[in-house]
């Protein structure tokens, strides 16, 4: 059940300029889906009507469809012979169709053979749905696009014995047994969605309950189900959930409207979760945790995760896209919705460092690749292509600009505004914007260029001093450089968050020139309009020191003129959380160029003792949180440091981030060995407060420098992290310092790991990531002997990100080895997936589409494998598409 093409070339792309109505809409959908044996029969009753957009009598009434078969026909009463339609393999045309009709589709597909795992599948003997973008289509007939919402009313059969849970959209209405030992369910949805939005569930699985009472007082059940045995790994999804709905009555005023919220955890997901309406369908590995077999990051990652799809209840599901054109008005917003809820409950400092970390490694990369697109694409060819960084993490910055422009009443009240205006709609992008604006009164007209183009635009910013004024004044300067299809831009409107430091550390007033003001701020920001903006500060003594886009108010790059002086005191004294993190950021980044530079000349390598000096600051400065700490004190990753470089070097970035582990580790020992200390007497293995979190974060960064130093002492308290087994954060902290080490205890420890969860999936998925992620120089090998190993299984996305994606997306120095067998070992897995999975293949592809950031000879090397993909017979449609943009 995959759809191929026998000569691979792309078909003439979806615009968002040709978009056009739906001829018919769908008033109400009635499915009855029959599990049997031999597949399912779907019988599917449409009541629809012309579109009143539309004019005419009488038209021609488009329905998608691909991987099933068509069984019959019915419109309005009469049995449709052959002649009286036209089928093709992904589409069904049924002629003269009335202003008002009804029409029932029976088709039957079969889920046991779907390995896409789009539409209806079977994922560990459980019946299961995906249909977003495009995968209802799989199962059965109908206009499947977003602008088409209709009301369903779901009716499930199946055998009793084998799938006690029969589950779908909306509130359970009836249910009952019916004869040879099969029952029924029937779920009804009264508010009209998108057929993206349709899921089912048929299963035996265990279900966790709990309930919540919203701010008007309405009891809603809440439900968790997992396969029988992890019903005890649900607490902290649960919690999630219920602190979700809290804070979005608190924040935004948004009630749940039905009486019953389900969540259904599934062994085999493309995604991370689905928000279906009234049923979640989640990715196991961000449901089940438990301090046993979940590190901190996964318990993050499913608070999140849950409070993510949650919140799409309302943004995304009661006011839906128009069109897959504007999926960024779902999902930026959201995650900027999931971002602030984050924020709340945890460390807002810490939280927004990270949600920057995203954007300046995966989003920006995107942005300076052959497939940068904007938050808002003008053309697709496979939609399910455009579910990246780009949509979801800058889209939600670009909301972010929003709510930083128009202030936080404003934009709150232009969320009432949304709602009240297209509760039950499906919008555009400009519909989002023009409630914001009509809320506000602010102008927010250019804040298209953020939707329409491409590409993060670089601020050059300068500073001038005059003593005699006593006038600061800074100058920034805005470039946008070409993208595919956008060679001209336009400057964007800018946010700017600025601050000035004395040459002792101490924040200056910011009073601008002829501003009258009692008291200025000694932190403001400016906006951005043009090309070149001058701004001038009164009052300024001495030549100050900027600290730049401060909390990171915009997802651009910074070119500025600070000294390794600067950076330093920046990095002790400023009081803006992201841009001290960020001067740490660029002062390591200038230092390991400096080693990279140094091993390529033959130069001895050495660390200069003013970064060491700086470093120690950071270390002794007891007066952060340890969560914040750890930010500060990690190093750029090996990506990050090739990103700053014209062309990258693989392996001597390796050998310049190990030299400066291992030579941070030892100047500063004992340092270290302090905070290590401390961290971990700071801790309960079973607390998950963001205290407690944050220590362990510390604690583990700490050891990183220790284990890199070569101590014994370092040495032993990793095993004995490994070996406390209450913790899968310490233990993991433990293996990810020792993982690129050859020594006994890391052989010892990842043995142990290894026979401890080896009949867990997601805990040997961390087993698998941490053979695929070690920088020891036989690592491809040990990854091709793990495809052999019986726990990895090529259909299931979760193990093959864990081992193949994280060896070829983040283990640079042994991907890009300099045979290119890491390139040839990528490219026969994607022809090896993409007749299972072409949604999962086509994104393994993408590392070698970043083959422009190295060397001649690299170059020569990815493009080949490149275009041994492009020449494959039989590709699907999403795979070439990457491919063929990389060699565009």
């Amino acid at each position: 059940m995959h759809s191929k093409r026998e000569n691979p070339a792309l078909p003439p792309p979806v615009r968002l300029a040709e978009y056009r109505p739906p001829e018919y809409l769908i008033d109400t959908l009635d499915l009855k889906i029959d599990l049997a044996q031999e597949g399912a029969i779907v019988t599917a009753t449409l009541t629809g009507r012309r579109n009143p957009d539309n004019k005419g009598e009488a038209g021609t009434l488009y329905l998608d469809g691909q991987d099933q078969e068509l069984i019959s026909l019915i419109l309005d009463g009469r049995v449709l012979e052959p002649d009286d339609y036209i089928l093709g393999s992904e589409s069904l045309a049924l002629p003269e169709v009335a202003e008002r009709f009804e029409l029932i589709v029976v088709s039957r597909n079969k889920p046991f053979e779907n390995t896409a795992l789009e539409g209806l599948y079977l994922s560990n003997g459980m019946y299961c749905t995906q249909c977003e973008a495009e995968g209802f289509r799989r199962i059965t007939y109908f206009p499947d696009r977003p602008d088409v919402m209709s009301v369903y009313t779901t009716m499930i059969i199946a055998e009793k014995a084998c799938y006690p849970n029969l589950l779908s959209n909306g509130n359970l209405i009836e249910a009952g047994d019916l004869e040879d030992g099969r029952h029924f369910a029937r779920w009804y949805d009264p508010f009209p969605k998108p057929s993206y939005l349709f899921a089912m569930v048929a299963g035996d699985l265990a279900c966790i309950e709990d309930y919540f009472t919203t701010m008007s007082g309405r009891e809603i059940k809440l439900q968790i189900f997992v396969e029988h045995g992890d019903e005890a790994l649900c607490d902290h999804a649960m919690g999630s959930l219920k602190r979700s709905m809290a804070w979005d009555e608190e924040r935004f005023g948004l009630e749940y409207d039905l009486d019953l919220f389900m969540i259904v955890a599934v062994g085999h997901f493309n995604m991370g979760a689905m928000e279906n309406k009234g049923i979640n369908i989640f990715n196991s590995r961000y449901v089940l945790a438990d301090q046993e077999t979940a590190t901190d990051g996964d318990f993050q990652r499913i608070e999140s995760i849950v409070a993510h799809e949650y919140f799409h209840n309302w943004t995304g599901n009661r006011v839906t896209c128009r069109d897959w054109f504007q999926l960024a008005l779902k999902e930026g917003l959201t995650v900027f919705r999931d971002q602030e809820f984050t924020a709340d409950v945890n460390l807002r400092d810490v939280k927004r460092v990270a949600d920057a970390r995203v954007v300046r490694s995966a989003q920006f990369a995107e942005d300076a690749g052959p497939f940068s697109h904007p938050v808002r694409p003008e053309e697709y060819f496979e939609i399910n292509n455009f579910y990246t960084v780009t949509v979801y993490e800058k889209g939600a910055e670009v909301v972010r600009l929003i709510h930083r422009w128009i202030g936080d009443a404003a934009f709150r009240r232009g969320i009432d505004l949304y709602f009240e205006r297209h509760d039950g709609e499906a919008v555009t992008c400009e519909d989002f914007v023009a409630a914001m604006q009509d809320s506000s009164g602010v102008d927010l007209s250019d804040m298209s260029l953020w939707y329409s183009q491409a590409g993060t635009p670089e601020l050059t910013v300068s500073i001038e001093h005059d003593q005699h004024s006593r006038r600061a004044t800074l100058t920034v300067e805005q470039t946008l450089a070409a993208t595919p299809g956008q060679p001209v831009k336009k400057p964007m409107p800018v946010p700017f968050g600025i601050g000035l430091l004395d040459r002792d550390g101490r924040e200056l007033p910011l009073l601008l020139s002829g501003e009258k003001v009692n008291k200025a701020p000694t932190s403001r920001v400016l906006m951005l309009h043009g090309a070149k903006e001058r701004f001038v500060f009164e009052n300024i003594e001495t030549f100050p020191i900027p600290s730049l886009l401060r909390d990171f108010t915009a997802p651009v790059k910074i070119k500025a003129d600070l000294t390794r002086e600067d950076l330093a005191l920046l990095m002790a004294h400023d009081t803006d959380a992201y841009s001290r993190w960020d001067a740490g950021q660029c002062y390591a980044t200038e230092v390991l160029l400096d080693l990279v530079s140094a091993r390529a000349s033959g130069r001895p390598l050495t660390v200069a003792p003013a970064f060491i000096d700086a470093v120690r600051t950071m270390l002794i400065d007891e007066g952060q949180a340890h969560a914040f700490r750890a930010e500060l004190l990690s190093l750029p990753s090996e990506a990050d440091i090739a990103e700053a470089m014209e062309t990258a070097d693989p392996v001597g970035i390796h050998v310049a981030r190990a030299f400066m582990l291992s030579e941070m580790g030892r100047k500063l020992h004992d340092c270290f060995l302090h905070v290590y200390l401390t961290a971990s007497d700071a801790q309960t293995v079973t607390d998950l407060s963001t205290g407690a979190m944050g220590s362990r974060a510390l604690a583990n960064v700490a050891l990183v420098f220790l284990v890199a130093s070569g101590s014994k002492q370092a040495f032993n308290l990793a095993q004995a992290q490994v070996d406390e087994r209450q913790s899968m954060t310490r233990v993991m902290g433990g293996l990810a310092a020792l993982n690129d080490i050859e020594c006994p205890e890391r052989t010892a420890a990842l043995a142990a790991f290894h026979d401890r969860w080896c009949d867990r999936p997601m805990e040997l998925d961390k087993w698998f990531a941490l053979k695929a992620l070690s920088a020891l120089p036989n690592t491809l090998d040990e990854v091709r002997r793990l495809l052999d190993h019986p726990g990895f299984d090529l259909c299931n996305p979760n193990r093959v990100r864990a081992l193949i994606g994280s060896f070829c997306n983040s283990n640079l120095v042994n991907f890009h080895a300099d045979d290119g067998s890491g390139y040839v070992f990528l490219t026969d897995r994607v022809l090896q997936l993409d007749p299972v999975n072409s949604q999962v293949a086509a994104r393994l592809v993408q590392p070698l589409n970043r083959w422009q950031r190295f060397d001649e000879a690299r170059q020569i090397l990815m493009t080949e494998q490149l275009r041994r993909v492009v020449r494959t017979p039989g590709l699907s449609k999403d795979v070439f598409e990457i491919a063929s943009k990389g060699l565009a």
